[in-house]
């Protein structure tokens, strides 16, 4: 069975690579599978009066192909003059550099909220200026921010994450507001209708885990009828991109690819998971995955261009049929 169907959970830089990789495979092959992405939400802030959404523009303009390759995020052909005139007030932080062309984004995305839409409806808005080839849904409407709890008190994700490149332990994450949260429309009802669920190889702790914090999210995985296969993040017990690592060792997990695996958990015991991918570097853990519940397999997973992605995100759907 060839999935029609197709949601991903995913991060930002990381989950835009996969994403675009899926988006490739599903061209390649004439296939007339739908594809939806729940992003995380959980990097959002208030910056100088705007409402920003990291990953969310992360996947829209990778999507879009007018990203920063060499940066890895923001928007190519970037000027940064309104950045440096905030600075020279004092306003924002001098450090998180915005672009002009990502600024407007900002403004728009802030006007339209302020008009009253909800992220979710932004988001289509926003969207919509771009042939995306999916359907991109935040993880909630409601304002549910990542903080990290160090020994010199709260910071924002962002902060901790840009500022400080993680040097700064972390003692803990906090989802502020997550309480109170509902999943954004459409995203329980695609979980439901999918033919296949992807975690893409985003952080597990603040992107992925994020998203399963959100009320009603991490239920609807475990409800539905659709096999639930997950990508590693981690090869030969390093991250692939980015200071995943810190994350995993605050909350005890190891950074290894078997070790999030089990961290995600089998669903047959109650966890979310029903196949894993890793690298062929990491194949010593396919059999003791299996062992545990989670079909697992071995494949290369370095997201070094489109068509490697591609083969990734095939080895993922096949894995599913499985």
């Amino acid at each position: 069975m060839d999935p029609a169907r197709i949601v991903v959970l995913a991060g930002g830089v990381g989950g835009a690579k996969f994403v675009r990789g899926l988006r490739a495979l599903v061209r390649r092959t004439a296939s007339p599978a739908a594809i939806t992405v729940v992003a995380n939400t959980g990097d959002d802030l208030w910056l100088a009066g705007l409402r920003v959404t990291p990953d969310l523009d992360s996947l829209m303009y990778a999507l879009a192909g007018v990203n920063d390759d060499v940066r890895g995020w923001g928007r190519a052909g970037e000027s940064e003059r309104v950045s440096a005139e905030l600075a020279a007030y004092g306003v924002g932080w001098p450090w998180f550099t915005l672009g002009d062309l990502d600024i407007g984004t900002h403004i728009a995305r802030t006007a339209l909220l302020r008009e009253g839409l909800p992220l979710s409806a932004v988001v289509e808005r926003l969207s919509a200026r771009w042939p995306l080839g999916v359907r991109l849904l935040p993880a909630t409407d409601a304002e549910v921010e990542t903080h990290v709890v160090t020994a010199e008190g709260e910071l924002h994700f962002e902060e901790w994450w840009v500022r400080t490149r993680a040097a700064l332990p972390a003692l803990g994450f906090v989802q502020r507001g997550v309480e109170s949260a509902t999943a954004a429309p459409g995203v329980r009802e695609a979980i439901a209708a999918a033919d296949v669920v992807l975690l893409a190889p985003s952080n597990p702790v603040v992107s992925i885990g994020t998203i399963l914090g959100i009320p009603g999210i991490r239920e609807a995985l475990r409800d539905t009828a659709a096999p639930v296969v997950g990508l590693s993040p981690v090869i030969g017990g390093s991250v692939v991109r980015g200071m995943a690592d810190a994350c995993l060792t605050a909350i005890g997990v190891e950074t290894d690819a078997a070790a999030i695996a089990r961290h995600y958990g089998a669903r047959s015991a109650g966890g979310l998971l029903d196949g894993w991918l890793v690298d062929e570097t990491d194949a010593a853990a396919v059999d003791p995955l299996r062992a545990a519940g989670i079909a697992a397999r071995a494949v290369p997973l370095w997201m070094t261009d489109d068509d490697a992605t591609a083969a990734m995100a095939d080895a993922a759907l096949r894995l599913a049929r499985r």
